[in-house]
């Protein structure tokens, strides 16, 4: 004889928290994808010089902070209808400040694409080498931060804030050759500034996905930690 199926798990209030609660993960997930390719196009079009695909990056960012604005009432309305349990609160909470996080990245994203725009209106200079590099590794790091968020993994997180070293010593490095070209090549200081720009702005994103690593160690564990040294 097969043993009844408790029913009340499956759609009592639990399972109904629980469904909204990935409904909410997978929305996060959703606006870490859109700032991902919001930055791979900025980094591409400050590399090619494309005007156009800079300003689908500017005209997209309203998608972003759209979705964010979802998420926000989303999670406020969890909060205020659901009655969850402290842990449960932690986990909307860390969502939630991932969300700000991710629109800010937005931000730099458009920001990187207005600069490839200056860059394209002026007279050709290489980009520094080191530029699509920090861009790469910042697309890794945010992936890498959604994971870790969704898993709730200590181990993925404290990986994710390691990493930001190369991204600081690439800043660094950018910033150096910058005032090396300043002093060099005067002629050329404007596209130099925005080349020094564009490594801040993702130098300063490279943070904000750190601080996402920091809000998972803490949910992981329960101790706030400094990761970004």
């Amino acid at each position: 004889m097969e043993r009844a199926t408790d029913t009340s798990e499956q759609h009592g209030p639990r399972a109904t928290f629980d469904r909204a609660l990935n409904g909410v993960k997978d929305d996060v997930l959703r606006l870490g994808a859109l700032v991902e390719l919001a930055l791979e196009q900025a980094g591409r079009a400050i590399v090619q010089r494309d005007s156009d695909l800079a300003d689908r990056v500017r005209w997209d960012d309203s998608k972003v902070n759209e979705l964010q604005r979802e998420i926000n009432t989303e999670i406020t309305t969890l909060i205020a209808t659901q009655g969850p349990v402290a842990r449960d609160v932690r986990e909307l909470l860390a969502l939630y400040h991932a969300s700000a996080e991710l629109e800010r990245m937005g931000d730099y994203a458009v920001n990187i694409a207005k600069l490839a725009q200056q860059l394209a209106s002026e007279p050709e200079t290489p980009i520094l080498k080191q530029i699509p590099r920090m861009e790469q590794i910042c697309r890794e790091q945010l992936h890498a931060a959604m994971r870790a968020l969704v898993d709730v993994s200590e181990e993925k997180a404290r990986a994710v804030c390691k990493r930001d070293d190369e991204i600081d010593d690439l800043y660094s490095s950018v910033y150096e050759d910058a005032m090396k070209l300043l002093t060099e090549a005067p002629e050329h200081s404007r596209q130099t500034t925005h080349m020094l720009f564009a490594a801040h702005h993702l130098e300063r994103l490279g943070d904000r996905v750190t601080n996402i690593g920091e809000d998972v160690v803490y949910l992981a564990t329960g101790q706030v930690e400094d990761l970004n040294t």
